[in-house]
């Protein structure tokens, strides 16, 4: 079993609130879905693979949903963390076997890199970027009182604030941590599915907003696949990133960059691969 997982901070305690989150989640998920595992078995008639593949992801949804809800609880309450203005995303997936659980809070953003029909090498995005202004996550604050716009200085990039002031200005619509919005309509409930890896699937790649505010899906497994040397593949994609964001976003402050690329087959070896970006990286494994 592997587990990778990218933590993206933002707001004032932004750095803190992502270690935490680092720390906190793989442990948590394990003890839930543990006891999850504990408490059910499978009923005879659902012996069948489909069937037990579906109950053991629903096992692992359960524990991501518990645990995520238990890690955003546990830093509202924390005494030395202020998690009031300041959150986290929280990407990571499981791959357990051939099977791959993927749970998203958050604009990071993972991507599988698949073998086609014809032999090209072809992105899949596994993720949604839960920005304010996907029509599902908009309806959901509006409903909370809370309001979605943009700045006159930053024409589409949206926004989440509070009914009768001007913050948090949070472009997520879903994080843990910044509390100040949870009860207008900022949620922490990540979205978890599942993929069965089949031989086509190389590999898949995780990474902040940095990196694909700049580079493709298309590019960014182009980037991956082309470095020779597995165990720089997510250093060479975090250094492009960097490059493209000088050029393409010339005077505005760098986003993070982070990002890890974990290969499903043989060439070296099946590895995780971690790569500090200019700016603190926010990753974890177990």
């Amino acid at each position: 079993m592997i587990f990778c997982g990218i933590f993206d901070g933002h707001g004032p305690w932004g750095h803190i609130v992502s270690k935490r989150v680092k720390k906190s989640v793989p442990a948590s998920l394990l003890c839930n879905w543990q006891k999850a595992l504990s408490l059910t078995s499978l009923p005879h008639q659902l012996d069948t693979e489909f069937n037990s593949t579906f109950h053991h992801f629903d096992i692992w949804k359960q524990s991501y949903l518990k645990t995520y809800a238990d890690v955003d609880l546990e830093l509202k309450h924390h005494p030395g963390i202020d998690a009031f203005r300041s959150g986290t995303t929280a990407l990571s997936i499981i791959k357990q076997g051939e099977h791959l659980v993927i749970a998203n809070v958050g604009d990071s953003r993972a991507v599988l890199a698949t073998t086609s029909d014809d032999g090209k090498l072809v992105p899949l995005q596994l993720t949604v970027d839960f920005k304010p202004n996907i029509p599902e996550e908009a309806e959901r604050i509006l409903q909370c009182n809370g309001r979605v716009f943009c700045l006159r200085d930053e024409p589409g990039v949206y926004r989440v604030w509070t009914p009768n002031g001007d913050t948090p200005g949070l472009a997520l619509s879903r994080a843990i941590g910044d509390h100040c919005v949870k009860e207008f309509g900022l949620i922490s409930v990540p979205d978890v599915t599942q993929r069965n890896i089949i031989n086509n699937d190389q590999f898949v790649i995780l990474a902040t907003d940095g990196v694909w505010d700049v580079i493709s899906n298309e590019a960014a497994v182009e980037i991956v696949s082309s470095t020779e040397d597995r165990e720089k593949s997510a250093k060479k994609l975090v250094q492009c990133a960097m490059r493209a964001w000088k050029y393409k976003k010339r005077g505005i402050a760098m986003d993070d960059i982070s990002a890890i690329c974990l290969f499903f087959h043989p060439k070296l070896s099946q590895q995780v691969n971690f790569v500090k970006a200019s700016t603190p990286a926010k990753m974890a494994k177990l």
